[in-house]
């Protein structure tokens, strides 16, 4: 279930808001100040409604001390503000926003939005799954591509998926027991000396990053950053 947030010093509003979203099936909760999101995990949210005319703390500012902090940044962000001259709006999108609403709108017009931009924060975040970095180094799960500063390194399956599984889990230690179970699920007997060979390979095969598969005797291997 979508968690959205509903920021507005109008209480009714905000409670008008809460009942039809709620009744499209999200998890809702108010603020009525920006002073009362700082005290929130807003990282949690999927989807901020945010009235720009507030108290001390604007909505503007609001939105850019979260659009600054990492744990806050990716979270989308609709302003909804009676402010509607177009400079108003420019400023808002500049800032991060994903969409602007002017007041007075309609509960359709605003759930509308609301559906755009989870449906589209939704294939930003499918993508990002799609690819894990570490610098220059590029794993691609839907193409099954390993990429090492922009050029494509052909790595067998078992290769590519003993390299997927430590740069998913930078700073882990796998055990070689471990590797096996996950890798070779199938097969009958696999011997250690069979994962330390395939960790010699990859690092032979991604350059620079070599040194961040580390081996930590007596224990596995892992990708230290």
């Amino acid at each position: 279930m979508k968690k959205i947030l509903v920021v507005d010093d109008e209480e009714t509003l905000c409670e008008a808001l809460r009942f039809n979203l709620e009744a499209e099936g999200y998890a809702v909760d108010v603020a009525y100040s920006a002073e009362e999101v700082l005290t929130l995990d807003v990282g949690r949210y999927d989807l901020i409604l945010l009235d720009i005319m507030m108290g001390e703390i604007s909505g503007t500012q609001l939105a850019r001390i979260l659009k600054s902090n990492q744990s806050t940044a990716g979270v989308p962000i609709i302003f909804c503000t009676a402010k509607d001259s177009e400079d108003d709006m420019i400023g808002g999108l500049d800032l991060g926003a994903d969409d602007y609403i002017v007041k007075p709108y309609s509960v359709r017009n605003v759930l509308a939005r609301v559906r755009t931009v989870l449906r589209r924060a939704g294939q930003v975040e499918a993508e990002k799954a799609d690819e894990i970095s570490y610098q220059g180094l590029t794993v691609i799960l839907s193409k099954k591509v390993c990429m090492v500063n922009g050029e494509e390194v052909k790595m067998p399956r078992k290769e590519f998926e003993i390299l997927l599984k430590l740069l998913s889990h930078r700073g882990h230690i796998f055990s070689r027991d471990e590797l096996i179970r996950d890798i070779w699920p199938d097969e009958v007997v696999v011997l250690d000396r069979v994962v330390d060979v395939n960790i010699t390979r990859i690092r032979g095969k991604i350059g620079p990053y070599a040194k961040n598969i580390v081996t930590r005797s007596g224990y596995g291997y892992g990708f230290m950053e």
